[in-house]
């Protein structure tokens, strides 16, 4: 899909008609493209595909109001952070969340194509777009959706696919299940559905004249795949990288990441534990950083079960965007 049909950037975005900058778009579009093989995923379990809350349905999911504001609470500090500190800046205006549009695409072709979902700023749009990878419970889930919102609301424009073809895990379903659905979901699978996902999002970039790099993050399953995404792709399309407590990341891999990743979890985590992330940490290196919440589990970032897990929530999506405005806006 064009941007000359389409209306997805054209908020803010001014193409250029400097023959320079379009041969240089192009060459790094091909090196983006070249990139794209599909990489290989480990194989996994359902303890480490990262489930986001029990099997019993206990415990549901905080929906946030999409159309809330960023909250703003004092400058304290309730985390550890290794590698170096995270300035957390709340300084967002109350007023500054603009409008955010939804769409539901169908992307690729034939029998790989793939739904997704698009959520941009409508105004103030700052011609970045972000892949969000969603945990097991799918594209369509509340809590990513609304994450999704959020993050655009901040003047982003993000991809929201579908990495289980209209069949994510369920809480409702028998554990014993599990085995028989994760089958179906084979790594080979889902990374040529990202790769889809990424070219896409390339498409439009080149069709609107765009020279920033794409953002990359991910929850749970996602986040470990984010680490997948950007060994394979070598900085070539994703600039920057956040990885909310990814599972099965494998550190050999993750020494070829040429960006920085923003890695948050909670210490309380049998599924990413801090001792693992900091290895991963330094092997990435480039700047990344581990962002540790004290007492806190699973999902917390996107599902807060508690006043007190929605206030980190909050200060994590802060430091999240702070983390993806200074790496891929300021100074472009």
């Amino acid at each position: 899909m064009g941007l000359a049909s389409s209306p997805l950037f054209s908020a803010s975005i001014g193409i250029s008609s400097s023959l320079y900058t379009t041969r240089r778009l192009n060459h790094h579009y091909r090196q983006c493209l070249s990139s794209l093989a599909s990489p290989q995923l480990p194989p996994s379990n359902i303890e480490e595909m990262g489930v986001c809350s029990d099997f019993s349905g206990n415990g549901e999911s905080a929906i946030l109001n999409p159309r809330r504001t960023l909250l703003r609470f004092p400058k304290y500090t309730i985390c550890k952070v290794s590698s170096s500190q995270v300035e957390v800046d709340d300084g967002l205006n109350d007023d500054a969340c603009e409008l955010v549009s939804g769409r539901e695409l169908s992307i690729g072709e034939g029998v790989d194509s793939i739904g997704a979902h698009l959520f941009k700023a409508v105004k103030n749009n700052n011609g970045t777009g972000i892949l969000l990878l969603s945990d097991i419970f799918g594209f369509e889930d509340s809590a990513t959706r609304d994450f999704a919102y959020r993050v655009a609301c901040n003047g982003y424009n993000v991809l929201v696919p579908d990495l289980f073809r209209g069949d994510p895990w369920a809480k409702n379903r028998p554990k014993a299940s599990f085995e028989d659905w994760l089958a179906k979901q084979t790594p080979e699978r889902i990374s040529k559905d990202i790769t889809t996902s990424t070219k896409w999002m390339m498409d439009e970039f080149v069709a609107a004249g765009i020279s920033q790099k794409l953002g990359i993050m991910g929850f749970c399953f996602g986040g470990g795949r984010v680490i997948d995404v950007l060994a394979q792709d070598q900085g070539v399309c994703f600039g920057i990288g956040v990885s909310f407590y990814g599972t099965r990341i494998d550190p050999s891999v993750a020494a070829n990441v040429k960006v920085p990743v923003l890695f948050i979890a909670g210490d309380n985590d049998p599924l990413c534990p801090v001792s693992a992330l900091e290895d991963i940490e330094k092997k990435v290196g480039n700047g990344s950083t581990v962002l540790i919440f004290r007492g806190r589990g699973h999902g917390f970032a996107h599902r807060p079960e508690s006043p007190e897990e929605d206030e980190d929530a909050e200060q994590a999506f802060t430091v999240m965007r702070n983390w993806l405005h200074d790496g891929l806006v300021a100074g472009t």
